[in-house]
């Protein structure tokens, strides 16, 4: 069987990169069933050093259940002294409701916290049917979602800074295709001041000339 790439959109894109080096990351896990979450906590910040973080750059923020998780996430955003969060906690489905509305209110709460505040979250909450599924997500068959998210954090922190930067057009690379963001000149104020007070002056003249 012959597998096909995928089609080429041939426009350039901005991403982020995989470059943690001089940001500030905080990690908010949770205790409740811990023997999932410092799995993946062990985890995301392995994925954050191995992208160049350093250690002193990450704070490690504990909750005692995933549904403080949104509250202290969103509370970490507004210092503004971060350029990611990662969320970790687990869910597990029991007999009851308590399992739905736990994972709606948590995945709103993350999700509004990073659109409000601007600071990327990045979502490495457990939601599964069974204690075994958790064991596979943390480190067995299906890898760890912990550094996933970790490298989520990293990219879209590299990303929305790229975003933010002031810019006067996009500017193509010939030789890579990648599109880099020209920043505006800025005018020094004294020019600008000395620009207004000609155009001032200019406007006196004009009136003097008319009542003459």
């Amino acid at each position: 069987m012959k597998i096909e790439r995928p089609p080429i959109s041939g426009i350039p894109a901005i991403e982020g990169e995989l470059s943690a080096a001089g940001k500030r990351f905080a990690v908010v896990v949770s205790r409740f069933n811990a023997f999932i979450t410092e799995r993946l906590l062990l985890s995301a910040v392995d994925g954050l050093l191995r992208s160049g973080a350093q250690k002193k750059d990450i704070d490690l923020v504990r909750v005692p259940g995933a549904f403080e998780i949104p509250l202290a996430a969103r509370k970490l955003a507004e210092t503004k002294k971060y350029d990611a969060i990662i969320c970790i906690g687990c869910l597990l489905r029991g007999d009851t409701a308590h399992y739905d509305v736990i994972v709606n209110e948590v995945t709103r709460g993350i999700g509004q916290s990073a659109q409000e505040t601007g600071v990327p979250h990045a979502f490495g909450v457990l939601t599964c049917e069974t204690l075994e599924q958790a064991i596979d997500r943390a480190g067995l068959k299906m890898g760890n979602k912990g550094f996933e998210a970790a490298l989520a954090a990293v990219e879209m922190a590299s990303l929305t800074a790229g975003i933010r930067r002031p810019a006067s057009g996009v500017r193509r690379s010939a030789s890579s295709g990648q599109i880099s963001v020209a920043s505006k000149q800025q005018v020094p104020r004294s020019a600008r001041n000395d620009k207004i007070k000609k155009n001032d002056k200019a406007k006196k003249k004009s009136v003097k000339t008319k009542r003459k």
